[in-house]
């Protein structure tokens, strides 16, 4: 650790320090402007399709991603790519299906559909859900710079958990959902550059350039995905396509960190085109993503294997290490840095979002104090963000016993995730579904994810397929011993009578 920390110069250090300034500056530069809860949640409702795009591409790829992902592509190979193929199954059912409920004005949260469609218990429950997984998912990603920063510059994981957790709650603090917003475009742009720039320099130190990285990925069998039927099998072809498509539909349409992106865009047609524009964008910056690891692969087959070498602990260790003994001088302090803004970009929209949750379906639903002011509430919203901060650092160290970055996120994703999918799929498209119905089928989901994933060897990528689909079944049966709902009960709340389109 001591030799690869002195390969990181004052250089390094300064232009560290200098982006994460930028960054810190940005987020707390929009403190100005704020006057209520629509303002400091919804960005005032202003965003355009482009802007809205990228955030919610930012939101899935993050700090995290740009450790992950090419970590995946270097240890087993470019099969998770295909992850992607989801995102063809659930885009088109968020745009067509569940913004056109979501966009109403007076939603704040995707959870308050719920209450209208069911019961204040369920979206109780359903936002207390996303709460703790988020918790979890967030401490995933102030984990990750952690892990970089301790391999590249030896500074403890504690040091930089604390440093990434306490910057991105301050200017998350003040700055709101536009610091969240315009600190993502910013952090897309650099993370996409800065793992572009990487693999074209891997490519250009290996002998044989790009033929010689497809003839290693080959030998060294990278670029297989199973076909097998068995979901014990960690990655195949049908967990990557039907397995994927719920595990995308968890975090683009029930997630409230999405949801509100989406309610930051300034009319329903705009969110739209936003998540059709980042379905464009997804593989090719997916494919850069995954692609730089498979080039790594190759790169240190001809130069000497770190991880087999026990210059690293493990593979989400390789685009640092790759980073600090590879590139020019000034290079790996950006770089680093990039990786840590961007995860404070994705926890700054993560605690946002909590915050959010917690005053919108808890505070002003369960404990009603309509003569609060604008001006208090807005205080309370700063008190909350700055606690769920001071929580996700604590969760922060206990991350690395989930396995990789890359399983710990989707396992996290998943769990809590996929229940909760199929209680919004329940409601949205079965009129039959009653409220006792979806919470026997909430609860039943979530059991036996539960079971899955701790007591069985099933992949994780099947994980949110079967919760939702369990507590879609139980809801539906045990929907039928109960009262159907009354047609005016169901008024915008079911397909057979979603809201009318509108601008």
């Amino acid at each position: 650790m001591t030799q690869l920390s002195q390969t990181f110069t004052l250089l390094d250090y300064a232009v560290f320090g200098v982006y994460l300034l930028l960054t810190a500056a940005i987020g707390l530069w929009f403190v100005k402007g704020q006057r209520d809860l629509n303002e400091y949640f919804l960005a005032g409702r202003s965003m355009g399709s482009v802007i809205v795009s990228m955030t919610i591409l930012a939101a899935l790829f993050s700090g995290i991603s740009f450790l992950a992902a090419p970590s995946e592509g270097y240890a087993n190979g470019l099969a998770f790519f295909f992850v992607n193929l989801g995102f063809f199954v659930a885009t088109p059912l968020t745009t067509l299906v569940f913004l056109r409920f979501y966009y109403n004005s007076r939603f704040f949260t995707a959870y308050q559909y719920l209450e209208e469609r069911f019961s204040v218990h369920l979206r109780t429950l359903a936002s207390a859900s996303f709460i703790v997984r988020v918790l979890l998912w967030l401490a995933a990603a102030t984990y990750a710079p952690a892990l970089a920063l301790e391999q590249v510059t030896g500074l403890p994981l504690w040091f930089t958990i604390l440093c990434t957790g306490v910057v991105t709650t301050v200017y998350t603090t003040f700055g709101g959902m536009r610091a969240v917003i315009w600190t993502d475009v910013m952090q897309l742009i650099v993370l996409f550059g800065g793992q572009l720039a990487i693999a074209l320099v891997a490519v250009a130190r290996i002998p044989g350039g790009w033929a010689q990285v497809v003839d290693l990925s080959l030998e060294g069998n990278r670029l297989h995905v199973s076909t097998s039927l068995d979901p014990t099998v960690r990655i195949t072809v049908w967990g990557l396509i039907l397995g994927a498509a719920f595990m995308h539909l968890v975090q683009m349409a029930t997630d409230q960190v999405s949801v509100q992106r989406y309610l930051t865009a300034s009319s329903l047609k705009t969110a739209q085109r936003g998540l059709w524009l980042k379905l464009v964008m997804v593989l090719p910056v997916t494919a850069v993503f995954y692609g730089t690891g498979l080039i790594l692969y190759a790169f240190y087959q001809v130069h000497g294997d770190p991880l087999a070498a026990g210059k690293i602990a493990k593979a989400d260790q390789i685009l640092p290490y790759f980073v600090v003994t590879q590139l020019p001088h000034g290079l790996p302090g950006l770089f680093i840095a990039a990786i840590y803004a961007a995860s404070m970009s994705t926890i700054s929209a993560g605690i946002n979002s909590l915050t959010s949750s917690t005053l919108v379906d808890f505070y002003q639903r369960l404990w009603r104090r309509p003569d609060l002011s604008e001006g208090t509430q807005l205080r309370l919203a700063r008190i909350l963000t700055f606690s769920y901060g001071a929580t996700v650092i604590f969760l922060a160290f206990l991350v690395e016993k989930l396995g990789t970055l890359l399983e710990a996120t989707n396992k996290v994703i998943s769990l809590i995730g996929g229940p909760l999918i199929g209680l919004f799929l329940l409601g949205m498209l079965s009129a039959r579904a009653t409220a006792r119905g979806a919470l026997v089928g909430w609860i039943s989901g979530l059991v036996v994810t539960l079971w899955i994933c701790f007591g069985t060897r099933v992949s994780f990528l099947w994980y949110a397929f079967v919760g939702s689909v369990v507590t879609i079944a139980i809801g539906m049966i045990v929907s039928l011993f109960d009262q159907r709902p009354a047609d005016r009960q169901l008024d915008g709340l079911t397909w057979a009578r979603r809201p009318p389109p509108s601008d």
